[in-house]
């Protein structure tokens, strides 16, 4: 009978730690795509005004726009890689972070890898 007990511990344990461990990861990956959202929305505001003003083209000014991404990932914390399509129209920020485990290290698993992914698309008309 005890050893029964004892499997089903470890059986309940390792549950115990997928579910712990699990959800954990699915937080940050959650919390990674929220930043990359976030900083795609700060970085879709740098507008270049040159062509703004001349009324020639409404696009994203690409430097002003990779340094406010990488600034609002900086501050917080976490790293992540800008990308600038359609012409200035389309901005894509990727956030890769790790989640620490807290029973997976027993296994030999002591970080996941987690990444988040969001794409801003600069709308120049009503209903765009």
């Amino acid at each position: 009978m005890s050893v029964f007990f004892a499997v089903v511990a470890v059986a309940l344990f390792m549950v115990l730690g997928l579910l712990v461990d699990g959800g954990g990861a699915l937080n940050a990956g959650n919390r990674a795509t929220s930043l990359a959202q976030e900083a795609a929305r700060t970085a879709g505001q740098q507008l270049d005004p040159a062509q703004a003003i001349e009324g020639t083209a409404i696009t994203i000014d690409p430097q002003a726009a990779q340094a406010a991404a990488q600034d609002y990932l900086a501050a917080a914390h976490v790293e992540g890689d800008v990308q600038i399509t359609g012409g200035g129209t389309t901005l894509t920020v990727t956030v890769h972070t790790t989640y620490k485990t807290l029973f997976a290290p027993l296994v030999g698993k002591p970080t996941i890898n987690v990444t988040g992914s969001a794409t801003a698309h600069l709308q120049t008309h009503a209903g765009g």
